[in-house]
This record gives C-alpha cells, sequence and structure tokens, in this order.
C-alpha cells in the first residue's frame, strides 16, 4: 500500500491576527472556472489524482475563502452564494467542488460561533492568504461510522505535559492529501471521558495517509486513510471539549445542519447539469442513418430532456430559496433543508439516470463524460443527512401533530 506523507508543516501564528489580505470572491468568473475544472476531471478520474491545480484556480479566483468572517478581513458570503460557487464547481469538477465545500463550511462555522484558538485561526488565515488552504473535519472511522448515529470516537487524545498526543485512524477523510488543517474528532482517556475536535497541522510527527481511496466516484477526492500515532497537539488546540451525554460536537446544530444539506445537494445539482448539457449535445450532434435528422427533433427526446430540465430546475429553485432564507435568519428554512436534499439529490441522480437510458451505449462509454457524471452523482447520497434518517424525521414529525385515534 502506498503511504503519501502530507504537505510540509504550516508556520504557526504565535499571536492571534485580526484580518489578513484575502482574495475577493469573482462571482463573474465561475463560468471561466467551471470550463477550466472540467476540461481535466476526466483525468483526475481516470488516474484517481488529486486535482491540486483546480484548488489553484478556486483560490486565486478568491472562490475558496468567501466564507470567512469580515471581522477576519474576509468576504463574509452567506449560505446563497455558497450554492452558488458549490453549484458550479460541482458542474465543472465535483472533486474538487467537494473540498472547497469543507473548507467554506468551516470558515462560516467560525464566522458564525468562533470556537477556534485565535491564534491557530490567525495561522490558518495568513496561510489562505498566500496559496490555498485546505480544511477538513475527520470524523469517520472504522468502527464508529458517522458519529452522527451515535457512539464516541475510538481515536483517542491523552496528556502529555500541556499538550495532547492523539492515536487512530480516520477513513473517508476527503482531501487528506492536500489538506492544510485536519479538524480530528477525537475522545480523551480521561475519566470521566470528554470529545473534541483536534487541531492538527499538516506535516505533524506521527501523521501520515495511507492511499485507500478506490472508490466509483469521486475518484480524484481521494478521502483516503487517516493515520495519527501520538500526534502532538497543543493544549489549547482544541475545539468544544465537552463531558459526553448526547456526545456534544457529533450532530450539527440546526443551520450547520442546511449549509452541509444545501450546500452538497447544489455541487450535485451541478453533476446532474454537466450531464444534461452532455446529452443536449449528443442529441443534436447524433443523426442515425435511419432518421436522417438529429435525435433531438424526435418528440419524445424532447419530453424527456423537458423532464429533466423541470426536475432540476425545481431542484435548484429550492435550494436557492431555502438558502437565501437560512441567510434572513429562517429558522423554518434551515429545518427544511435535510427534506430539500432528499428531494434535491433524487432529483440529480434521476436525471443522470434518465440521461444515460436516453443514449444507450453511448452514455456508458468511458470516452464519453456521462458515466463519469452518474458515478459521481450516486456519492449524493452518502452525505449526512442520509435519506432514510431524514425520512424518519419527517414521518415522526408528521405523525406527532395529529393524535393517535381513541378507541
Amino acid at each position: 500500500m502506498t503511504v503519501h506523507q502530507p504537505p510540509p508543516l504550516l508556520a504557526r501564528a504565535s499571536a492571534p491576527e485580526t484580518t489578513v489580505a484575502l482574495p475577493r470572491p469573482d462571482y463573474d468568473r465561475l463560468p471561466d472556472v467551471r470550463r477550466t475544472l472540467a476540461a481535466r476531471a476526466a483525468e483526475h478520474d481516470r488516474d484517481a489524482t488529486f486535482p491540486t491545480e483546480g484548488f489553484a484556480l478556486v483560490h486565486e479566483a478568491g472562490l475558496l475563502t468567501a466564507t470567512v468572517g469580515t471581522r477576519h478581513g474576509g468576504p463574509g458570503a452567506g449560505l446563497a452564494d455558497t450554492v452558488r460557487i458549490l453549484h458550479a464547481l460541482g458542474a465543472g469538477d465535483p472533486a474538487v467542488a467537494l473540498v472547497t465545500a469543507m473548507t467554506l463550511f468551516v470558515h462560516a462555522s467560525e464566522a458564525r460561533t468562533p470556537g477556534w484558538p485565535p491564534a491557530a485561526y490567525a495561522g490558518l488565515l495568513a496561510a489562505s492568504a498566500d496559496a490555498p488552504a485546505l480544511v477538513n473535519a475527520l470524523r469517520v472511522e472504522p468502527e464508529l461510522g458517522s458519529p452522527v448515529r451515535g457512539g464516541l470516537p475510538a481515536t483517542t487524545a491523552r496528556r502529555d505535559g500541556d499538550d495532547w498526543l492523539l492515536t487512530g485512524r480516520k477513513v473517508y477523510s476527503t482531501g487528506a492529501v492536500g489538506l492544510s488543517h485536519l479538524l480530528v474528532f477525537a475522545r480523551t482517556d480521561e475519566d470521566p471521558v470528554r470529545v473534541g475536535t483536534f487541531l492538527v497541522r499538516a506535516g505533524s510527527p506521527g501523521l501520515r495517509i495511507e492511499e485507500t481511496w478506490d472508490h466509483v466516484g469521486l475518484r480524484a477526492s481521494r478521502s483516503d486513510d487517516v493515520l495519527l500515532d501520538a500526534v502532538r497537539v497543543p493544549g489549547g488546540d482544541v475545539i468544544g471539549l465537552d463531558v459526553p451525554g448526547d456526545v456534544p460536537g457529533a450532530r450539527p446544530d440546526t443551520v450547520t445542519g442546511a449549509w452541509n444539506a444545501l450546500g452538497l445537494t447544489s455541487l450535485y445539482l451541478g453533476v446532474a447539469e454537466a450531464a444534461r448539457d452532455w446529452l443536449t449535445a449528443f442529441l443534436h450532434e447524433r443523426v442515425p442513418t435511419g432518421l436522417g435528422a438529429p435525435l433531438a427533433t424526435l418528440p419524445r427526446f424532447r419530453t424527456a430532456v423537458g423532464e429533466i430540465e423541470t426536475r432540476l430546475t425545481g431542484a435548484r429553485t429550492l435550494l436557492h430559496a431555502l438558502a437565501t432564507a437560512v441567510d434572513a435568519g429562517d429558522t423554518d428554512a434551515a429545518e427544511q433543508a435535510a427534506g430539500a436534499k432528499v428531494l434535491g439529490t433524487r432529483a440529480a441522480i434521476e436525471s443522470v439516470e434518465q440521461a444515460v437510458s436516453l443514449t444507450g451505449n453511448h452514455g456508458l462509454t468511458r470516452a464519453n463524460p456521462l458515466q463519469r457524471h452518474y458515478r459521481d452523482v450516486l456519492c449524493s447520497r452518502v452525505h449526512t443527512p442520509q435519506d432514510d434518517s431524514v425520512l424518519a424525521a419527517a414521518g415522526r414529525a408528521a405523525l406527532a401533530r395529529r393524535a393517535a385515534p381513541t378507541a
């Protein structure tokens, strides 16, 4: 098994900085960024290589730090702008979009509810001013699965003087090889146990990445395993260290959940719209001998494309409406985001499935991008909140609104 060492250790900030000169987001560049990402997406998918140049492009366009809070010198972009960004990036290269999403979510969370040690966040922002500084929360473990379904992590932090020594394994660690900061969900070895998120910097001694990612979809995301062997973390570089009752920090608050649900769903709608674009071009170019005209002229293909277009337009409209409402502080909209993820991801998957069905062998040919879009869009089902949890909660709520009939 190939073992990769992480990027070089970033310099730590010795004192908090209030603001830094970050690149400003240029939303007018989104179409060009999408096209440039798309030009190499097939190559990275085929070889399962991390799209480093794609993150450089996203950073240069000011998109990677769009959600940094204004008090830190950032643009302070809200959820609606984030949905817009991830939709465009998802249509270009969803692996770039997914790791970008994780980074944007971290900055947005810090803007809403500060939790990072000031010096550590200042160091992240200083790195972000000069180059892409990718961040992700590593939470999933082989035995635990996702902590949102309950349970304590096996990854353990023990005291060593003023520091913590972190030991464990994280799986499905999206973008691991390119991260500058890894937010590791772990338990302490104390009695009583506490849980929290430990800030691990790339290049820390004892940290290594195992190349285990061999997925059907989002192959370029490099969601490999991360191994921690007594990785030293400064005593203050911990977020939310609490005694677990219902495992604080394992389940996101409503607004954080809405950012995840709507942002990631927008990414996969971008994938589906890339599939639609390829389909419509194919239908114009494909001229069967017996027909003597493009397939696009046939009523049944027009109707099918109309179904795809209507499905995607409806889902996209719902996402943007809810995201705008969440930005305005609408708590009902935040609570509806999980249901929108179910509707939006199903719309994306169904649309790409229909495109594959319409094109037959052409859609499943490796030389054509449709099979890649299909493999990528299926990954939308994996992300939290998953359909079964959302639908069970919605069902309980609906049933609770009507009292059980009496005998």
